[in-house]
């Protein structure tokens, strides 16, 4: 067990994540969930009221599980430019957000719109606190650091969810490249 998760749940979101690849969000039911995790549906509502739970589970533990938060604090700008991007490239190559943007689209609408969820709060605390690191040694301007996050996060968000719309003038590398300057250019001392 880490991080507080049993072995079931890990199960749970393991048959969820495959079963959302192979079929999509709207397509996938707790039975789904269930049976490819080998459990009675009735012990997935031990762990989850309903399937949506189970999604938002899945999307959280998915996306969390790519941030350095292990890794030392940057000690100049590029180090950390250089960290935020590739975090936004793991998760732009994440076969979930694929699948996601791919058959659900509406779901992203949702938290670009209308609410923060769990992932982006997370995301949002992890870089305040690499921010006001980065700011301690000079590597990045002054400003509230969870508001200087907020708008990382806005810059990123974008740039991973919406990079296939602008694939004929920014694709490959060059959208690392972009997205690397946008930050540098935000967070610069």
């Amino acid at each position: 067990m880490a991080d507080g998760v049993t072995d079931t749940e890990s199960t749970i979101l393991d048959a969820a994540r495959d079963e959302v690849l192979a079929y999509g969000i709207r397509k996938t039911t707790a039975s789904d969930i269930a049976k490819r995790a080998g459990i009675a549906r009735q012990t997935l509502y031990r762990y989850y009221p309903d399937a949506q739970a189970v999604f938002a589970a899945l999307v959280t533990r998915e996306l969390v599980a790519v941030l350095p938060v292990a890794a030392p604090p940057a000690e100049t700008l590029d180090e950390l430019v250089g960290m935020l991007v590739a975090t936004a490239g793991a998760i732009r190559r994440m076969p979930l957000v694929d699948r996601l943007r791919e058959t659900d689209p509406e779901l992203f609408g949702r938290y670009l719109l209308e609410r923060l969820g769990t992932t982006q709060r997370v995301i949002v605390a992890e870089t305040a606190r690499r921010l006001a690191a980065a700011q301690q040694s000079g590597a990045v301007r002054a400003g509230e650091p969870e508001r200087l996050a907020a708008m990382v996060l806005l810059i990123a968000q974008s740039a991973v969810l919406s990079a296939p719309l602008v694939t004929e003038w920014i694709s490959g590398d060059a959208w690392a490249d972009e997205l690397t300057l946008a930050l540098r250019g935000y967070l610069g001392a």
